[in-house]
């Protein structure tokens, strides 16, 4: 073949392998809104039950309705002048953090 007939050929590419686990969308936030999604990730509730059981692809596509969930939220505050939940950081301490009683000794 010809590299021609590589640009031209129309057979579908090879599907990409995933090496990682696509991470749960949780913030910490857990809890449910007037429209019954998750204030924090926008999941819904058997988004949320099901999510260890369900495939990579499905995931993808949750992920990416609670991306169209929040900006549609978002949007909604906007025009309501309210405040939404934004995404905040992990309560966790950072292992890079220096800790206030030791600042001076590094």
């Amino acid at each position: 073949m010809r590299i021609w007939d590589y640009m031209t050929d129309q057979t579908p590419p090879a599907q990409q392998l995933e090496f990682f686990e696509i991470p749960s969308p949780c913030i910490g936030v857990c809890e449910a809104g007037p429209r019954g999604y998750c204030k924090g990730c926008y999941r819904s509730r058997e988004e949320r039950l099901y999510w260890l059981k369900i495939d990579d692809a499905t995931r993808r596509k949750v992920i990416g309705a609670c991306q169209r969930r929040k900006q549609a939220a978002l949007n909604r505050a906007r025009r309501q002048n309210e405040t939404p939940i934004e995404v905040r950081e992990p309560d966790q301490i950072s292992m890079f953090d220096v800790p206030l009683n030791n600042k001076n000794k590094a």
